[in-house]
C-alpha cells in the first residue's frame, strides 16, 4: 500500500521541517522527488537524505512568489521527467502580530510566500495535470484557517485563502481527474519552533518548549514524520475517492480545548 512508484513529485519548502520529512518519506515509497526550497544548500540537504537512502531526487532553488521562475522550474521537470503527478505545496512563512501591529512589510511578504507562492505552483503544476487528466495537489494549511490563534492575525489570514484555494481548485478540476486537499497541522517540532524559543526566550528555551507542547490536548508537539504520514495517504492512489477536505492533524487543539 502507499506505492508512489514511478511517480514524480514536486515538493516546495523541502529543505528543513515538515516538507524534507515529505520527501524523504516519498521517495522512500519510490517517487522521483523535486525539492524546492529558497536555499539550494537547503534542497540539497534533503537530496542527500534521499540518495543515502537508495532513493531518487533533485534539490532546487525556487522563489515560489515568482511566478515567471516557477512556471520555468515546473516545465523544465515536467520536460525532463514526461509528467507531474503531485504537488505538495508546503512552502510557507510565519509571523507573530495582530491586526494593530502587523506592518504592510508583513502582510505584503506573507502574501507572496503563502498564497501568491501556493497560486503560482498549482497553476504551473496545473497546465501539465490537466493534459492528461490526472494529478494530485497537497497544500499545507494550518489550524489557524478555522479557529483564533492569538497574535496569528496575518498567518491566520493567508491559511484561510490555502484552505479556500484548495476547496476551488478541488471543485474546479474535479472532472479532469485530478484532486486537491489540504493538511491542517496544529504546532509542530521543526527547527522553526526551535530557532523561534532560541530568539524569543534567550535561556529559558526548554522551559518554553514544555509550555507551547502542554498547550495542545494530547500534552505534546506533532512530529514532521507524522504530518508525513498523512501526506503519503493523501497523494497515493489509496486515497482516490477524497478530494476537497481539508485534514486536522492537531493533538485535539480545535475540538477538545
Amino acid at each position: 500500500m502507499f506505492s508512489l512508484a514511478n511517480k514524480t513529485v514536486i515538493i516546495t519548502g523541502a529543505g528543513s521541517g515538515i516538507g524534507q520529512a515529505i520527501a524523504v518519506l516519498f521517495a522512500k515509497q519510490g517517487a522521483h522527488v523535486e525539492v524546492l526550497d529558497l536555499k539550494q544548500e537547503a534542497a540539497q540537504s534533503t537530496v542527500d537524505q534521499i540518495k543515502a537512502a537508495g532513493g531518487s531526487g533533485c534539490g532546487r532553488a525556487c522563489d515560489v512568489g515568482n511566478y515567471a521562475e516557477v512556471k520555468a522550474l515546473f516545465d523544465e521537470v515536467a520536460k525532463t521527467h514526461g509528467k507531474i503527478d503531485i504537488l505538495v505545496n508546503n512552502a510557507g512563512i510565519a509571523h507573530i502580530g495582530n491586526a494593530l501591529n502587523t506592518a504592510e512589510e508583513d502582510m505584503d511578504r506573507l502574501h507572496r510566500v503563502n498564497i501568491k507562492g501556493v497560486h503560482a505552483c498549482a497553476q504551473a503544476a496545473l497546465a501539465h495535470m490537466t493534459a492528461v487528466n490526472k494529478g494530485v495537489i497537497l497544500n499545507m494549511c494550518s489550524i489557524a484557517a478555522q479557529m483564533g490563534l492569538a497574535d496569528r492575525f496575518a498567518y491566520s489570514m493567508t491559511k484561510g485563502a490555502v484552505l479556500m484555494m484548495t476547496y476551488s481548485i478541488a471543485k474546479d478540476f474535479i472532472k479532469q481527474g485530478i484532486r486537491c486537499n489540504c493538511i491542517a497541522p496544529a504546532r509542530v517540532h521543526t527547527p522553526f519552533v526551535d530557532g523561534y524559543l532560541a530568539k524569543t526566550y534567550p535561556g529559558q528555551e526548554a522551559e518554553m518548549f514544555q509550555k507551547l507542547s502542554e498547550a495542545q490536548p494530547i500534552g505534546r508537539m506533532a512530529k514532521p514524520e507524522e504530518i508525513a504520514a498523512l501526506a503519503l495517504y493523501l497523494c497515493s492512489d489509496e486515497a482516490s475517492f477524497v478530494t476537497g477536505s481539508s485534514y486536522p492533524i492537531d493533538g485535539g487543539a480545535v475540538n477538545l480545548r
